[in-house]
This record gives C-alpha cells, structure tokens and sequence, in this order.
C-alpha cells in the first residue's frame, strides 16, 4: 500500500498527503548521446558506471526518443511539450519563438528556483536576447548559445562570455550545486535544466579518461571519418579508432560529473526527493557510429537516429528498480513534469504526454502516435520571408572551435511562415503507433518513397512491410498528415493569438 501511493505520487495522481514537500527536479542531456552508447546497453567498450548504476535501481526507459533526429529541434521539444515545427525550430540554428511557454515559466510561477547550465541552442543566451534562457523562464543561467569542449566559454546571466577552466561536464555540475546551494538559501525548490557540451565534435579528454581507451586506434585505424579539428576549427578526416578514443572519454568523464552530482544530493540529505533525469538529444553522430542494433545515425529519421538514453531516479517515490518499454519522447518532460508538481498545462496544442501515469498502470503501449517529422527547410532559401526576431537579437556571442561562415559563433533565425501550400507537407517524416513504423521521404520526381516496419518484429528495420500491408500504411500516413495540419497551423501563429 506504500509503494501504491507513492507510486501515485509520482504520477500525478492526487492523493492525500498534500503536506509533502514539492520534488527537487534535474533534466540533464547530453549532446549527440545514442542509446546504444552506455554500458547498461550493451556497448563492448563504453564504461558509463554511474548511468549503468542509474538504469539498475531507478526507471529506465528503453524506448525513450528525441523529438527530432538534431538538435535545436529536440531542446524546443525538451522545453515545451511541442514538436519544434509548430515553433519554426527547423533544425540546428532556427531558434524557437518568445510566446512559448517553457518548463522553467510554468515552474517558476510556482515557486520553484529555477536554472539553466551548459547548451541552449534554441537562440543567442545574452541578456537582451527574447529567447534567452533568462526571457524563457530561468531565474539565472550560465549557457553557451551552441557547442563546447574543454575549458568552455559560457555567458552568466547573459553578460560577456567567460572562460571556465577545466573538464566541461565537471565545470557544469559545479556551477549546479552552486545553484542548488542558492536555491536552499532562498527556500525554494530547485528545477535545474543541464545540457552537456558532450559528446559533441570535435572530442577532447582527461588523460586518465583517454587512458580507459587506448585500445581502440589500433582496432579500428582504417575506416576515416570526418570530424572539426581542435587546431583550426575546419573538418579533417580522422581515423575513427582516434576519434572514438576521445569520444568515449567524453561520455566517462560526463558520466562521472553525473555522479558527482548524484553524490552531492545524497551527502546534502536532498537525494530522496530530488527527481534526476537524462537523455540524450539525437542519436550517434555519423563520425562516433560503431555498432548498434538500429538503423540510422543522427539527423536521419530512422531509430538509430532517434532512440537516446532515458532514465529517471527519485528514490522517494521509486524506491525499486522499474523498466518500461512505453515508447516516450522529450516532448513529453512538460506535461509528466506538470503532473508531478501539479501545474496546470499550456492552453495550446501539446505532442507529449504525461508518461509517469500509463508507467504506473503498466502500460506499456502509447495510447497516441509519436511523430518525427525534418521540415524541408530548403524550399524557404528562395523566399524574402519577415524575421520572427530582430537578426541582431539573434546574434550569438560565445565562441566555439568549429568555424563556421568564417566565424566562431553562432547566430539564429526564425520567420514569419508564408501561406500553406502542399509543399509545407514534405520533408521526411515518421509516425509510430503500436508495433507500426510509417517512414515518408519524398523524391525530386514521383512518388514518395514509403518504408512500414513492424518494431517489435523487426527493432532494426531491416524488412519493408509496405506491399504486404498497404493499408496499415495508408492509415498511418492518413493520421501523420492530419497531426502535420494541426502543426502548420501552430507554424502560422495560431496558437499565440489572445
């Protein structure tokens, strides 16, 4: 009976101990982590103790997805409870838009202290910026507007970039617990939102972590891969033995940060009731992909680029080991995260779902679709479309090593959308719905082409059940055009009239 009304508890669903103090929470991601990437997965060389001890004794979910195969999209989704297209967040460097309504918003209205670390890419972090983390919500922030590797350069609270010696994650959890101590100061629950720099290219590592892998350039010194150098900030090809080598000591050295973490929450009595969430932000990047049991890699529609890390630990109200395989996205965080404080939803069209709930009854199988969809952002070059934002406001000031545009920061857009038109239906796009995967990529000429897979058959889509069950097909491909109407007319500023 215990277990049961904690159980209840986590799930939002009202019970009557409404003393109890409001949960501690953390949403941590990390930058292009796949799910086949960490030990508890299967991977023969990563060592990830701290996420591996993460999955064994809290919640882990085995089908958790990004919303979006990159990543701007995915964090608007992480942010929201949206799909990025309903926000114009195309893909990496289209910012979303100041009307819509964040977590850290919702959270802050009830009281909780609330603070971003690391990676923001949904727009420029300095202060003046509409779509700052401070305009969106956090009480304080120290953020980068894209990318970082060793000894990062972060904007606090929007000012001038600062150099922040040291391993990246371990800078990030630092600056957490000092956050966290303010939030104690202050009397207030904490809602942090840390976004890794990792692993993201190019890779950097610790000597000792480096150490762990020294294996790897000898077994794999053929195959080149095509990654940012360190030294000049344009791409190189790299043996991928070299480039794994770094990469991995990327992922332990932000695996161990999360145990710092983790640590301090236990030695400051804050564990029990501070929920503690990961996942990544896309699948493997094409340059780390190694071995996985799903197709794809990063930017691509498949699972490969899609599946990521999910885990959950709250040990006051999951006092056992729980797994599910109920297909969940980051665009469910908003909603699960305001059934678990009780907060009202936005008034506006939401692609998640509160998960905690369908886990806690069981379910295992989404009573809705998910959908994945890459706008074909290509047919907008050609267009003079109006600004959403100042360009100015979207300018970005910390720097990166990757140049790009000659430059080594990172700006943003976003536009008025034009009018509809059968075009705006394009770009490839995926709906799941029970054991059914509908995958569309248009072609330059003719007929789409069309890829059904059944994923508990086939997880690796691998057989294409089109001709055997066309009209399985037609009825997803019916539902995922509807769903992408609802997401045009989001697009168009719909949601945002009084």
């Amino acid at each position: 009976m215990k277990f049961l009304l904690s159980a209840l508890a986590l799930f939002g669903v009202p019970f009557a101990f409404s003393a109890e103090p409001a949960p501690n929470i953390i949403l941590m991601m990390g930058d292009d982590h796949g799910w086949e990437e960490t030990g508890y997965n299967g991977h023969p060389y990563l060592k990830t103790p701290v996420l591996d001890e993460m999955a064994a004794t809290g919640l882990r979910l085995d089908r958790f997805y990004a919303a979006h195969p990159s990543c701007s999209p995915t964090r608007a989704s992480f942010l929201t409870g949206r799909h990025p297209n309903r926000m114009g967040t195309f893909t990496p460097g289209w910012s979303f838009r100041p009307q819509e309504i964040t977590t850290a918003a919702i959270l802050g209205t009830a009281g909780y202290f609330c603070g971003h670390f690391g990676k923001w890419h949904v727009g420029a972090v300095k202060s003046e910026s509409p779509v700052s983390p401070g305009a969106m919500g956090f009480h304080e922030w120290l953020s980068h507007d894209n990318f970082f590797e060793m000894n990062p350069s972060f904007s606090r609270n929007g000012g001038p970039p600062e150099i922040f010696p040291g391993e990246s994650s371990e800078v990030l959890i630092a600056e957490t617990v000092k956050f966290i101590e303010r939030s104690r100061e202050l009397g207030k629950p904490f809602f942090g939102v840390v976004w890794f720099g990792s692993p993201h290219e190019p890779y950097s590592g610790l000597p000792a972590d480096l150490a762990l892998y020294d294996e790897l350039p000898a077994k794999y010194p053929d195959k080149m891969v095509k990654l940012t150098s360190n030294e000049t900030g344009g791409q190189v090809q790299r043996p991928q033995g070299e480039v794994l080598r770094e990469r991995y000591a990327e992922i332990t050295a932000m695996d161990r940060s999360i145990g710092t973490l983790r640590q301090y929450l236990a030695d400051n009595g804050l564990r029990d009731n501070t929920l503690v969430f990961y996942c990544g932000d896309n699948g493997t990047s094409a340059d780390g992909s190694l071995r996985s049991p799903h197709r794809g890699v990063k930017s691509e529609i498949y699972e490969g680029g899609l599946l990521v890390p999910g885990l959950i630990e709250w040990p006051a109200r999951i006092p056992k080991p729980l797994v599910s395989r109920l297909r969940a996205s980051t665009s469910d965080l908003l909603p699960t995260v305001c059934a678990i404080t009780r907060q009202p939803l936005p008034d506006r069209p939401l692609d998640g779902l509160d998960v905690m709930s369908l886990i806690d009854g069981g379910v295992e199988e989404r009573p809705a679709p998910l959908f994945f969809w890459e706008y074909p952002v290509h047919r907008l070059k050609s267009m003079n479309l109006e600004p959403y934002l100042d360009p100015e406001l979207q300018k970005g000031t910390t720097p990166l090593v990757k140049i790009s545009n000659g430059v080594a920061t990172r700006n943003f857009t976003n536009f008025h959308h034009p009018l509809l038109t059968p075009e705006d239906y394009k770009g490839a796009r995926a709906i799941v719905e029970g054991r059914y995967k509908l995958v569309v990529h248009d072609k330059k000429e003719g007929e789409a082409k069309k890829e059904l897979f059944d994923l508990l058959e086939d997880p690796g889509e691998t057989r294409n059940l089109i001709k055997e069950n066309r009209e399985v097909a037609e009825s997803l491909q019916k539902t995922m055009h509807e769903w992408q109407g609802s997401v045009l007319k989001s697009l168009g500023g719909s949601d945002y009239v009084d």
